[in-house]
């Protein structure tokens, strides 16, 4: 299969806005050069065990004109610089969206610059393009986050094919709802991560869902009751074992994403594996990725853990990538909670 670069941004001022959910983010894109990047996390939320919707687009009004300020405080730029804002529009919570849209909306229309609405999974597939080494179309893509769980062929900017999906819990909220069952806070992704380097990842052989299945779809919720099921009947295990318990759930879940991604890749003939989205962030999936694509013969790629989470700075990069393409929004530009990639 011949392969080709992704053609990128050569000049132009971009503003990214990201406020899809419980991370204020704004990011400053010069031509493909990220010159700044600032993510304000809601950890008040920790708390409530999940994010709390209204109170997240109330830390979003609070939030959003200090972080833009603070985003060009650290570069020698001014508003009037910028050459468009581009701004996640969908799929989030309402009310968080609706805070960056229309401030970016009112940002854009003082400086008569384009507005650029951006999905934000589809933003994730294109944040590898952050880092140095790019991936080359056509890729693969695996988009892990606490809501999603998707495998797609990229092909262009725009044109993709979802050849797999989870059928019920999302990896992200796998490690979740496993983590509130080992008693530890929200989000429990780094927790699990960081309690399992200390742990035996085959002390418990947790199901590997759906790998035997001729599909490319995902299923976390058989890991999530098994791990229930068995410290409901080892109702003292978590005193000495916790951290092999997490080790295990977590060897079982980057088993499936990996082995279905590179079932994947082999059978669309795919060089290019990238992975994306907050649970990207995890150390042993990285690490588990990087061995087995090499064995492969595979290119594997993926932003840095601060670029994998929800941030502006991916929002920035596929807004240029829109314009470049003559591709911009106008102000009727909606907010929508829920929509396919």
């Amino acid at each position: 299969m011949e392969h080709e670069k992704i053609s990128l941004p050569s000049n132009g001022i971009i503003l990214g806005i990201e406020s899809s959910c419980d991370e204020t983010s704004a990011a400053i894109l010069c031509g493909h050069e990220l010159k700044s990047v600032v993510i304000s996390s809601q950890l008040f939320h920790t708390s409530f065990g999940g994010v709390v919707p209204e109170l997240a687009s109330r830390a979003h009004i609070r939030s959003i004109i200090p972080i833009v300020e603070e985003a060009f405080s650290k570069t020698q730029l001014q508003a009037k610089d910028i050459t468009a804002i581009a701004v996640t529009n969908a799929p989030g919570l309402m009310g968080a969206l609706l805070v960056g849209l229309n401030f970016a909306k009112g940002l854009a229309l003082s400086l008569d610059v384009p507005l650029i609405g951006v999905h934000h999974i589809e933003a994730h597939i294109f944040s590898a393009l952050l880092e140095e080494e790019k991936p080359e179309l056509p890729f693969l893509a695996l988009v892990v986050s606490g809501g999603h769980t998707l495998l797609v062929l990229v092909e262009d900017i725009g044109k993709y094919s979802v050849i797999g999906k989870t059928l019920d819990d999302a990896a992200g909220e796998a490690f979740d709802k496993v983590g509130k069952m080992l008693g530890m806070g929200y989000p429990a992704g780094p927790i699990i991560d960081k309690t399992a380097k200390s742990g035996n990842p085959r002390f418990v052989k947790f199901p590997r869902s759906m790998m035997g299945e001729d599909n490319f779809n995902f299923s976390f919720s058989g890991i999530k009751t098994s791990v229930l099921y068995y410290l409901r009947d080892n109702p003292n295990i978590l005193t000495e074992h916790l951290s092999d318990i997490a080790a295990s759930f977590q060897q079982a879940v980057v088993d499936v994403l990996v082995e279905k991604t590179i079932l994947a890749a082999r059978k669309y003939n795919i060089r290019d594996i990238v992975c994306v989205g907050g649970v990207n962030a995890n150390n042993l999936l990285r690490e588990q990725f990087k061995s087995v694509c090499e064995m492969q013969k595979k290119n594997f790629f993926s932003p840095r853990p601060m670029l994998s989470t929800d941030n502006a700075a991916m929002i920035a990069m596929l807004g240029a990538l829109k314009l470049d393409r003559g591709i911009s929004s106008d102000l009727s530009l909606t907010a929508m909670a829920r929509v396919s990639l």
